[in-house]
This record gives C-alpha cells, sequence and structure tokens, in this order.
C-alpha cells in the first residue's frame, strides 16, 4: 500500500522559499503519477501542480506557475515542490496526492492516494 508523508513546511516571511518533500513507500513510484494540491482555510482543496510518471507531462495551476517548480526523484522515490516568492495568501495545508492512473487530473477525485499535509505559512 503506498504511503506519502509530507515535510518541508513551516512560517516564512513573505518574499521567501520553500522546499516542500513527499516521501513515498510501499509502491512503485515511477508508476505513480503525482501532484501537489493546497487547502487554503475555509476553502476547498486545490490543484497546485502535478506530474506524470516519468515527468515527461508537468502541469501548473495557471496563477502559481510562476513561482513554483515540481519535480520528482525517481531513486529516492521522493516528489519536490519549490515554492519561490511567497506571499501571505499562500498560507495553506499543503497536500501531496497520487495515482496509478497515467494522466494528469486536475480534481482531487481524480487521486486516490494522499498525505498528510503540511503547513506553510507566510507572514512576517
Amino acid at each position: 500500500q503506498v504511503q506519502l508523508v509530507e515535510s518541508g513546511g513551516g512560517l516564512v516571511q513573505p518574499g521567501h522559499s520553500l522546499r516542500l518533500a513527499c516521501a513515498t513507500s510501499g509502491g512503485t513510484f515511477t508508476n505513480l503519477t503525482m501532484a501537489w494540491f493546497r487547502q487554503i482555510s475555509g476553502k476547498d482543496r486545490t490543484f497546485v501542480a502535478g506530474t506524470t510518471s516519468t515527468a515527461k507531462s508537468t502541469h501548473y495551476a495557471t496563477a502559481l506557475k510562476d513561482r513554483l517548480t515540481i519535480s520528482r526523484d525517481n531513486v529516492n522515490n521522493i516528489l519536490y515542490l519549490q515554492l519561490n516568492n511567497l506571499r501571505p495568501e499562500d498560507t495553506a495545508v499543503y497536500y501531496c496526492a497520487a495515482t496509478h492512473y497515467d494522466g494528469l487530473g486536475w480534481a482531487p477525485t481524480d487521486y486516490d492516494i494522499w498525505g498528510r499535509g503540511t503547513q506553510v505559512t507566510v507572514s512576517s
């Protein structure tokens, strides 16, 4: 059974950067389409970025794409999300998600494996 564990969140000042990591175990990482979602308090969970199993296809939320980089380490089974120039409105719980379906989905329902999330708080 695939398990996802996020790390790297924390409290940062506006304009700073963070790199989130999602460690995967219990499955074949290279068979997984992976994505990051975030959930701002009181709002729905929304797509941030995703990458197919071989990273041939990568997509970003349009409003965020200039400040994000998603990458995957297929040797160590880790998914990363680099967040740059963070803003207070980026404050959210960031979730790692996975599916064995070989195609990028944008909705939470497209993914059936989830981590527990990591809190990112951007504040001065």
